[in-house]
């Protein structure tokens, strides 16, 4: 961030020192918006055997973040798996859009990351939305293009 007035300047920068800078792209609304249009006309188009997996276009755009690599993990050692299979459960009673899996005594949880303009640059979102576009098509037997175009008009 670069103060607009001099004066904010001088108390967050020092004179003689060196700053590296990086630029930052706002993503437009437009490709914002562009997303849920097309998730939502993905979601109301799902085979039927995935509409109890997928009940909100939400849990489908959160499973396909996940599934696309686009996670943050934690994994808590339960130290046996019997433990492990209750702190899961625990877990999933509260994490309703995480996916948790038990693997012997760790219980592994990946909460899908947050998209939000904050979270993520102009670059990280069109990464993540390329990719969940490209498997969310793959679903319901469409190509990426063909949802894209659905709702870009």
């Amino acid at each position: 961030m670069i103060p607009r007035h001099p004066r904010r300047a001088d108390q967050v920068f020092v004179v003689g020192q060196h700053y590296s800078l990086i630029e930052h792209e706002e993503r437009s609304t437009a490709t914002h918006n562009h997303e849920f249009a097309w998730l939502k006309e993905a979601w109301m188009n799902l085979p039927e055997n995935l509409a109890d997996i997928y009940p909100t276009q939400e849990h489908l755009r959160k499973r396909a973040l996940i599934e696309a690599g686009f996670y943050d993990e934690t994994i808590i050692d339960a130290g046996t798996n019997a433990a492990a299979l209750r702190v899961a459960s625990a877990i999933r009673a509260r994490e309703e859009f995480s996916l948790v899996i038990v693997r012997g005594p760790a219980v592994v949880i990946r909460t899908a990351k947050s998209q939000s303009r904050r979270a993520m640059n102009k670059k990280e979102f069109q990464a993540s939305k390329t990719a969940i576009m490209e498997m969310i098509a793959g679903m319901i037997g469409a190509t990426p293009a063909a949802l894209s175009q659905e709702r870009a008009a």
